[in-house]
């Protein structure tokens, strides 16, 4: 069942909150521009899992992700409904008139960050790395768990897949639905036609690695979950699992100018504030892994962190309805709103007598119980009122 619910933050400047918002505007200048004055600490509810892109599926690995990797396309940040616009790709794919041949220009001028791997040598991101990454969704030998976003799509994966399960080799292959024509061209052809597709490369698990990277570094699963290395504006300077993550700027990021327009007058705000700024602006990124919610209200009580999630039990104690409590106003503190959609299940013990089985009358029961949730009981109760029903299934 789908709810739309209020994801409310607290921070202490609301610069610092925009300076994360990263999106695919044009890059004006070499040098990454973050102050390394400048720090954020924050924090995560649960821990991540590690940091290569074709593996993670958890929200909060995908989060530092985004800082380090690119996709080829991104969303305008205020833009409601919300907009798909250009991240590396030059522009919007040139889509064939009959909606199965996509051919999406790659920027030139967008580097990794450096590592040793690459000798010294400025990497440059190019299309075959992402037809490589795309094809590393689909490698029957690593069982992604991302490859929903490919599979049943691409034009000739099952002989792509054959071959390779023939004669051993995966990338070297001919695939007819993935093709490099130059070192900036890549062309995916589908065998049905989707216009979601575009969305589909915005996705976290389409973005770009570097297979010097991934060969160095792999796993014996194939996986690099602890060497992260991307075009991102920021890398992986410090990781002790499931406790703490630092990010720092990559000297090699390109860097945009703050430029987007506002649909709300909360929006406005930060408009105001960001507009014409160079980005990013923060230095370092201090992540902290807390698990148990009082525990992270506390340490933000405590300034020990700049930015925190408000949601369960933390509601009643930051707001007076909608609005923050005055004691947390004198303090400087900043209350940001954002709706975000939110997917429940409903889970069953099917070993329980009551519930549990697979006759018919079991199912009808199970799923007259399922119908009869309130959703509208659900926000009230569990959510403090906090969140908003979904009536469709886009939000």
């Amino acid at each position: 069942m789908n709810v739309n619910t209020n994801a409310l933050k607290k921070l202490a400047s609301g610069v610092l909150m925009a300076s994360l918002m990263m999106a695919g505007a044009a890059p004006t200048w070499a040098a990454n521009p973050a102050n390394p004055n400048k720090v954020l600490k924050t924090v995560f509810p649960a821990a991540e899992t590690g940091f290569d892109p074709g593996y993670i599926h958890d929200r909060y690995s995908a989060k530092i992700n985004s800082a380090i990797f690119e996709t080829l396309y991104t969303y305008d940040y205020l833009a409601s409904p919300a907009k798909l616009v250009s991240l590396t790709a030059v522009d919007m794919p040139q889509v064939s008139a009959d909606g199965l041949t996509y051919t999406i220009k790659v920027k030139k001028g967008i580097y990794f960050a450096d590592d040793p791997v690459f000798g010294g040598k400025k990497r440059e991101l190019t299309a075959y790395d992402y037809a490589y990454s795309l094809k590393r969704l689909l490698d029957p030998k690593l069982n992604s768990p991302n490859s929903w976003l490919l599979d049943g799509r691409i034009k000739g994966l099952e002989a792509w897949t054959a071959m390779a399960k023939k004669n051993g080799k995966v990338y070297e292959n001919p695939f007819e639905g993935i093709q490099t024509p130059d070192r900036y061209t890549l062309v995916l052809k589908l065998n049905n036609p989707d216009q979601n597709f575009p969305m589909l490369l915005a996705h976290g698990p389409a973005a770009a690695v570097a297979r010097e990277v991934i060969e160095k570094y792999k796993d014996k699963a194939g996986w690099v979950m602890s060497k992260p290395v991307g075009t991102g504006p920021y890398v992986l300077s410090r990781w002790t699992p499931g406790s703490r993550i630092i990010l720092k700027p990559n000297p090699a990021y390109r860097g945009f100018v703050w430029n987007y327009k506002a649909n709300t007058a909360e929006d406005q705000a930060i408009v105001s504030a960001m507009q014409g700024k160079k980005m990013p602006q923060i230095g370092t990124i201090d992540v902290r892994v807390i698990e148990e919610a009082q525990s992270r209200m506390l340490s933000f009580k405590k300034n020990e962190l700049d930015l925190v999630e408000i949601d369960g039990d933390l509601v009643v104690q930051a707001l007076d309805g909608d609005k923050l409590k005055p004691e947390l106003v004198k303090q400087g503190i900043k209350l940001s709103r954002m709706l975000e959609p939110s997917i429940n299940y409903h889970y069953w013990n099917m070993q329980d007598p009551v519930v549990g089985g697979f006759t018919p009358e079991k199912i009808a029961l199970r799923r007259a119980m399922a119908m009869a949730f309130s959703v509208e009981n659900m926000i009230s109760v569990l959510l403090k009122g906090d969140g908003a029903k979904l009536h469709m299934p886009i939000p």
